[in-house]
């Protein structure tokens, strides 16, 4: 199946964010005003991701999204490396009350599991980051008449997307918050901008193509669809509204730190990924981690002490490089903005 995007009122995709910032509230308000709600589910239980859907699908009869981290096979590192990891987060100066402990495997959940309530509640798309999943996955999206979606960060990537008959792909920009999609974890990524990713892309990749990285008003969302994008998918421009789970700490960071900016880290998680830079980011900066999802459980303790205690600092801030543009308003108000700008720029 492929999703109609013509038929959105405004081609936007709140973008899914593991952790708590996705809300059936805030991905409702987005599908009532013309767009697609999303969810990250990538840590989310069965019953988490069931409450979710159904919550959600009781306030919108719009399109909504289900993300899902593609996690590849990981085993724990050595005894050396995994206590060079624990002594640079240690090197924190952690209060007593934070006690890191080394996880155990499994190491991440079982995705066909976490797809079981995926299933039942049919959400409009289902897209996946960090590459493509089962044949047997994309199948039964399809039976299903979900529409599939997967992230790209290369031309590369994408052609790879395509002949596995996905039916959209997410553009990424390297202006874009959170994890970078790239499939391989230490594999090389040329950080291609938003713009030179699309002018990539295009020529090429017959499937549609949704843009994401910097997008940030109705202006950006005329130029992302000028060079050929069907719609813009936005993160951290949600980040402050009222109805993102977004942490007290996190909002006021991009409300008020705009003279810092971004940084790359593996700190927090073991994978690449971009937030406003703090003392957490400094400090972790080119010491030892632990692969990806291990080093994400192990500082999973640091994170969430930080904030109970409304500390910034010590917590993973994902935000794109044009953070600053984000507005603390109600998300219909944002999407009813958006609208009107694209609106005056396609009339210019």
């Amino acid at each position: 199946m492929t999703f109609d995007f013509s038929q959105l009122q405004c081609p936007v995709i709140q973008a899914p964010m593991a952790g708590g910032v996705n809300t059936p509230q805030l991905a409702a308000a987005v599908a009532n005003a013309g767009g697609v709600g999303s969810f990250g589910f990538a840590y989310s239980s069965p019953d988490k991701i069931s409450a979710d859907l159904a919550a959600t699908q009781a306030l919108t009869a719009g399109p909504l999204n289900a993300n899902f981290f593609v996690f590849q096979p990981v085993a724990l590192p050595d005894v050396a490396q995994q206590t060079a990891a624990l002594a640079a987060l240690h090197a924190l100066g952690l209060s007593e009350d934070c006690v890191l402990r080394m996880p155990q495997a499994p190491f991440y959940p079982d995705l066909e599991t976490l797809l079981l309530p995926v299933w039942q509640y049919r959400p409009a798309m289902l897209t996946f980051h960090f590459g493509i999943p089962s044949a047997a996955v994309m199948q039964q999206a399809k039976a299903l008449g979900i529409a599939v979606g997967i992230t790209a960060t290369s031309l590369a990537e994408a052609k790879q997307i395509e002949a596995a008959g996905a039916d959209f792909i997410v553009a990424q920009g390297s202006e874009a918050g959170g994890h970078r999609g790239t499939f391989e974890p230490d594999g090389a990524d040329a950080e291609l901008p938003l713009d030179d990713l699309l002018h990539a892309l295009m020529p090429s990749i017959r499937l549609p193509i949704v843009a994401a990285g910097a997008v940030m008003d109705g202006a950006d969302i005329h130029r992302v669809l000028r060079l050929g994008a069907v719609a813009a998918q936005m993160g951290t421009a949600f980040l402050c509204c009222d109805e993102s789970g977004a942490s007290p700490a996190h909002k006021a960071f991009i409300r008020h730190e705009h003279a810092r900016s971004t940084a790359f880290t593996r700190g927090f998680s073991g994978r690449r990924a971009q937030g406003i830079a703090n003392d957490f980011i400094a400090a972790l900066q080119g010491q030892p981690t632990l692969p990806f999802p291990i080093q994400n459980t192990l500082t999973g303790p640091i994170r969430q002490r930080a904030v109970q205690r409304n500390d910034g600092e010590h917590q993973s801030l994902w935000a794109g490089t044009a953070y600053p543009k984000a507005q603390a308003l109600p998300a219909a108000i944002l999407m009813q903005r958006w609208g009107e700008q694209l609106l005056v720029c396609q009339q210019a």
